[in-house]
């Protein structure tokens, strides 16, 4: 009988192997899943530069898996998203359509315009960076719900 066979390994060899693997899942990237963001909503503080309106909400919300919805400015928008490790792609999105004139009409189009670019997103505590194809400064918003 051959022992030094792998499945003759000592058990303490085993248990060390299995430890260095879970430890090795739980420094990675991504290992929750998409989780932290399910059920979370997010306000627009600085769109790639530039600091959000006052007095004008911006939001990004998670309400399920898969769905995206908020508010541009002036309208409400929803759509799809998908989220592997940290990369991030919002899919086909629909809005309602009131008028918006002047700064608040050109904030919801440049932020929606960055929401339809976003590849990758990081979560620091209570603070969203939603980075975006062409621009050299992320998104940043602020948690307001779980």
């Amino acid at each position: 009988m051959n022992t030094t066979h792998p499945i003759f390994l000592r058990p303490a060899a085993w248990l060390a192997a299995a430890l260095l693997g879970t430890l090795t899942a739980c420094a990675m990237p991504g290992a929750g899943g998409p989780a932290p963001l399910v059920g979370s909503e997010w306000l627009l503080e600085d769109l790639g530069g530039s600091a959000a309106l006052d007095r004008v909400q911006a939001t990004l919300a998670f309400p399920e898996a898969g769905r995206v919805a908020g508010h541009g400015s002036c309208n409400r928008f929803f759509g799809s998203y998908t989220l592997m490790n940290d990369r991030i792609s919002l899919g086909q999105m629909g809005s309602t359509r009131m008028a918006c004139a002047g700064p608040v009409g050109e904030q919801e189009n440049r932020y929606l315009a960055a929401l339809g670019k976003a590849e990758r997103v990081e979560v620091q505590g209570s603070t969203m960076l939603l980075h975006v194809q062409g621009m050299d400064k992320p998104l940043r918003l602020r948690r307001i719900k779980p």
